[in-house]
């Protein structure tokens, strides 16, 4: 690391090698150790290592920073995506009403890149950071507490900071029951039963959207197993596979589907428009997530719109009101009936 062709090491890296946590590789190398009461030795051990591996202590620890840049930064998984963009163009129009200049970055889910772009904004001293799907908030909170970095948690919540979340349970349960009560009761019994599809059951909102799915299903009297939920991860590849398996397993679509968010509903629609009109008389589709576009499907789809407007508006008003505890507010999502199209705020720009 360090060397032409490899990765810059960062903070994060030393706290690995060296044992420390990232606070404390973030005060040895900004000469703030001895007022963290950090001992000389491992102040010395953390510098060797960061001198070893060609780490530069460049602009990383602005944590003391008394001007105000006019930055206030995003990070969100992808650009490519319809909820990540609305946030994205909501965030730039409330900074911009507050006299910031936004900037804003992809991380593309990966857990590395995340910590790169968190210390790449530190390092140009942005005023305020929003955090928003992150893998590892724990991480990215630890380097924006070390640098002082006033920052809160959206769409995925944080432990030490402000998180304004979806009320993915709520959303999930209406989605769910609204599937239940359009699917056919008089099917054969390998189809008769929803699956859930997408998502990963280590994360926060994914979680929330399973756990709310199966208890839906035992409240309406409805037989769960764990199996009826197929935990896809978010690739649109992964979910193509999974459902073409799923099909064939039960020679058909299930009597409901529950898909988790937008990208693997892209990867199921991928293998749904090779089927014949009729294989969707018997079927019920919902996805946690909402695109226009899934009006004109050859299917009808409920959707359910996060509101990523109010997620953001929501956000910015802690910002405004100073507030740094480590609180949860959720927002309502907004469940959108087939062939129906929803105004975007923007949607006169362009």
């Amino acid at each position: 690391m360090g060397t032409a062709g490899k990765p810059k090491i960062t903070i994060h890296d030393i706290a690995r090698i060296s044992g420390a946590s990232a606070s404390t590789v973030s005060a040895a190398l900004s000469e703030n150790w001895r007022k963290r009461r950090i001992g000389e030795a491992t102040a010395a051990k953390i510098r060797k290592i960061a001198a070893e591996n060609g780490y530069t202590p460049n602009l990383q620890a602005r944590g003391l920073r008394s001007a105000r840049s006019g930055l206030i930064g995003l990070i969100l998984p992808f650009h490519d995506n319809r909820f990540f963009s609305s946030l994205s163009q909501a965030f730039e129009a409330e900074a911009r009403q507050r006299g910031w200049c936004p900037v804003i970055a992809s991380t593309l889910r990966d857990p590395a890149e995340e910590v790169r772009i968190v210390e790449t904004l530190i390092s140009y001293a942005v005023d305020y950071l929003f955090i928003a799907g992150a893998t590892n908030p724990d991480a990215l909170g630890e380097l924006c507490r070390a640098a002082k970095l006033s920052h809160l948690y959206v769409d995925l919540p944080g432990k030490d900071a402000p998180s304004v979340v979806s009320n993915n349970y709520h959303g999930a349960r209406t989605l769910t029951e609204r599937i239940l009560a359009g699917m056919p009761r008089d099917m054969d019994c390998a189809r008769s039963r929803p699956y859930f599809i997408g998502g990963l059951p280590t994360d926060y909102a994914s979680a929330q959207r399973m756990r709310a799915f199966g208890e839906t299903l035992e409240a309406a009297g409805i037989p769960f197993e764990e199996c009826q939920i197929i935990p896809s991860g978010y690739s649109p590849g992964g979910a193509s596979r999974e459902i073409a398996i799923l099909c064939e397993r039960l020679g058909g679509l299930p009597a409901g589907l529950f898909v988790n968010s937008i990208r693997p509903f892209e990867g199921v629609v991928s293998h749904l428009l090779n089927l014949p009109p009729e294989s969707f008389a018997d079927s019920v589709i919902g996805c946690y997530d909402y695109d226009p576009f899934a009006s004109f499907l050859q299917f009808p789809v409920h959707m359910m719109r996060q509101n990523s407007n109010e997620l953001i508006a929501s956000a910015f008003k802690l910002v405004d009101a100073g507030t740094q505890d480590s609180i949860l507010i959720q927002v309502e999502p907004e469940l959108i009936p087939p062939r129906t199209t929803y105004g975007e705020p923007f949607s006169e720009l362009g």
